[in-house]
């Protein structure tokens, strides 16, 4: 009996044994990681700037004046910077008829279905866009950029019909529009064309304004004929006006002062009537007669006197 009670035993803690190794033997495996989500950075700063975009309606082709703009002529990109006043929706601009000529990749806004080319929108009323013909002593050592105010200064030489030489300001204050090929902003304060993007386009652009030729003046309507007669009667210089004088864009507006401006201008105007716009002095009557008689001398001889023509 014993032994079959100790048999028994023997097999239950055999059966135990086997049990308790096959246990260890599992406990005692290395557990496989779960595997965390991958973020990519990339990702996660692809999200960000997408957040951060917004749409923008521009040209995928060239589109002609005068012509309705069709689906197939644009399409919507995101931008981080977008243009103010830039339209976001296809329908803003499907249908529209753009008054010029607007080049592929063009930003459409407002501006772009209005009339008028970019110096157009950069005059204000009453104004216009004169270029006179400068070097690089002419225009400031080529150092001119749009949005500066000039005075425009002329020197006469001594000749015939001014008895010495003069230098004087025939026009102060003037807006300069464009410096070559290079332009200011609009009357809207968005550049008048779109500026270079590249580092390379903008050091093309700065050697093309410091070789300028020609510059692009804001004048006063009443000032343009005063401006042609300098350019042709003499030298002109233009001197470069500081950027910290106040009201320098309100100075020719069309405020109440601009009238006394002009006039003063005129009055500081010499050796030159014609620029002050007036006529050239009047020929004074002969005293004792009528104009243009020619009057004889008297020769006294004694008691004798007579009448001597010239």
């Amino acid at each position: 009996m014993n032994s079959r009670i100790s048999m028994v035993l023997a097999g239950v803690l055999l059966i135990g044994a086997l049990i308790a190794g096959y246990w260890g033997l599992v406990l005692s495996r290395p557990t496989e990681p779960v595997a965390a989500p991958v973020v990519s950075v990339a990702n996660t700063v692809a999200t960000v700037e997408d957040q951060s975009r917004q749409p923008v309606v521009v040209l995928v082709k060239d589109a002609p004046a005068f012509v309705p703009l069709t689906a197939a002529d644009l399409a919507v990109e995101t931008l981080r910077t977008v243009p103010a006043g830039s339209l976001t929706r296809l329908d803003q601009a499907i249908g529209r008829m753009p008054l010029r000529t607007l080049g592929a990749g063009t930003w459409l806004n407002e501006d772009s279905f209005s009339a008028g080319g970019p110096l157009a929108r950069m005059i204000r009323p009453g104004e216009r866009a004169l270029a006179v013909a400068v070097d690089e002593v002419i225009g400031a050592g080529g150092q001119l950029s749009p949005g500066d105010y000039v005075d425009v200064l002329l020197f006469l030489r001594q000749d015939a019909v001014n008895a010495e030489q003069s230098a004087q300001v025939v026009l102060p204050a003037m807006r300069l529009l464009s410096v070559g090929d290079q332009m200011g902003l609009a009357n809207d304060g968005q550049p008048a064309v779109p500026p270079p993007v590249t580092a390379e386009e903008r050091a093309q652009a700065a050697q093309r304004r410091a070789a300028a030729r020609t510059v692009v003046l804001a004048v006063p309507e009443p000032l343009l004929s005063r401006l042609m007669l300098a350019a042709q009667a003499g030298t002109l210089r233009l001197a470069v006006r500081s950027a910290e004088e106040q009201l320098l864009s309100r100075y020719w507006a069309g405020e109440n002062a601009a009238p006394d401006k002009l006039a003063s201008t005129n009055r500081d105007l010499y050796q030159f009537t014609q620029l002050a716009l007036i006529g050239p002095p009047k020929r004074l009557a002969a005293a004792g007669g009528e104009p243009g008689v020619r009057r004889g001398i008297e020769v006294i001889r004694g008691a004798q006197a007579a009448p001597q023509t010239p």
